[in-house]
C-alpha cells in the first residue's frame, strides 16, 4: 500500500467531499487491510493546571480567558505516577501528561517531569507528554526518561490559525514537533474541529500533517468543546458527518498512525462511535475529563469498549530521525 508525503490541499479537499459511501469504503478497507481496527484505551491527566500565558481561544486554561477553572500547581511525582497505575489498572496502555505551560521550563518542575516520565514508564506503559514548547536536548531528556511521544497540535490550518491562537505561531509549533523527531521521540500531532474553520482549513490541516515524513505516529481529532468564558464560547456544532469525513480521510491519508477520538467524543452517539471505529479510528481516552473537558463517563465506556475489537496491533515503525 502506498504511503505519500506528498499531497496538495485540492487533493484533500477532493478526497474530503468526494460521494460519502465511495468515502468510507475506501477508508474502512485501508483500516481492515492494515489489521490497524483495535482500539487502544489512554488517559490523559492534567499535571498542571490554568494559568497559562497562551491565548488559545479554545481553551480553558489561558490566563487571558475568565473561564471559572481553578488553577493548580504541578501535581506531586507519586501523585501522578500513581494516577498513571490506576489508568493501566481500567485497561489503558497509554498515560499522558498535560501542563498549561508556554513552554516546558528549565527549572525544578522539568526536573519533577522527568521523575514523572520514568516513573509511569516503569509501569511498562506508553509515556505521552504535552507540555507546551519543547528543545531539542529536552526531548532528548525525556525520551532518556522513558517518553514514548510528544504531543504538540497544529490545531488548524496555517491560513486560519492566527483567528485563533495570536500568542505562537504555526512555525513555533512545527519547530517543536521537528525537535521531538531529531530527539527519536514519536510525534502525537492533530487538531481540533468546529473553531470557525472552513472546509479548505481542514483539508489544509489534514494536507500538512499528511506531509509529514514520517506521517505523525498519533493523529488526535478533538471536536471543539465550547468553554464559557472563552473567545469560542458560541462556536457552532460540527455535524457529524462533517466529523467522521476527517476521521475516514486521515486513515486514507495517513494509513498506519494512530488516528485518535478526543476531546468532544462525549457528544458523540455510541452508533457514531461506532462508525468512526468502522473507518479509521483506533484509539479513545478514558476517565471523566480530558485535562479540563468532559469526557464520556467511564460506565458507558465499559459499554461500548465490550464490543470493540482488543487485539494490539503490531508496534509502531521505528521512528526516523528527520534533520
Amino acid at each position: 500500500m502506498e504511503t505519500r508525503h506528498d499531497w496538495r490541499v485540492d487533493e484533500v479537499q477532493e478526497l474530503l467531499t468526494s460521494p460519502l459511501e465511495e468515502l468510507l469504503g475506501q477508508a474502512a478497507g485501508i483500516h481492515r487491510a492494515l489489521g490497524a481496527t483495535d482500539v487502544q484505551k489512554c488517559m490523559l491527566l492534567s499535571v498542571k493546571t490554568g494559568a497559562c500565558p497562551e491565548d488559545c481561544g479554545y481553551c480553558s486554561q489561558s490566563a487571558h480567558f475568565k473561564t471559572g477553572l481553578e488553577t493548580e500547581a504541578l501535581l506531586p511525582e507519586a501523585e501522578i505516577v500513581e494516577k498513571a497505575r490506576e489508568a493501566k489498572a481500567a485497561g489503558a496502555t497509554r498515560f499522558c501528561m498535560g501542563a498549561a505551560w508556554r513552554s516546558v521550563p528549565n527549572d525544578q518542575r522539568f526536573e519533577a517531569m522527568l521523575g514523572a516520565i520514568s516513573g509511569v514508564a516503569d509501569l511498562g506503559i506508553e509515556v505521552c507528554c504535552t507540555l507546551g514548547m519543547a528543545t531539542e536536548e529536552q526531548l532528548r531528556r525525556m525520551k532518556h526518561a522513558g517518553l514514548t511521544a510528544y504531543n504538540h497540535n497544529l490545531d488548524t490550518s496555517r491560513e486560519h490559525y492566527g483567528q485563533v491562537i495570536g500568542t505562537r505561531t504555526y512555525d513555533d509549533r512545527l519547530q517543536t514537533i521537528r525537535a521531538a523527531r531529531r530527539a527519536g521521540v514519536q510525534v502525537c500531532c492533530g487538531g481540533i474541529l468546529g473553531m470557525g474553520e472552513s472546509l479548505r482549513d481542514r483539508a489544509a490541516l489534514l494536507a500538512e500533517l499528511a506531509c509529514f515524513e514520517p506521517h505523525p505516529e498519533s493523529v488526535p481529532i478533538n471536536l471543539l468543546v465550547p468553554i464559557p468564558g472563552t473567545p469560542l464560547e458560541h462556536a457552532k456544532p460540527v455535524p457529524f458527518e462533517e466529523f467522521l469525513r476527517v476521521v475516514a480521510t486521515a486513515r486514507i491519508l495517513m494509513p498506519r498512525s494512530r488516528v485518535r477520538l478526543s476531546a468532544g467524543r462525549n457528544r458523540l452517539t455510541e452508533a457514531e462511535q461506532m462508525m468512526c471505529f468502522e473507518v479509521g479510528a483506533n484509539s479513545i481516552f478514558l476517565g471523566e475529563k480530558l485535562l479540563t473537558a468532559p469526557n464520556v463517563d467511564p460506565a458507558e465506556d465499559e459499554a461500548l469498549y465490550s464490543r470493540l475489537p482488543r487485539e494490539r496491533r503490531p508496534a509502531a515503525p521505528a521512528v526516523v530521525t528527520v534533520r
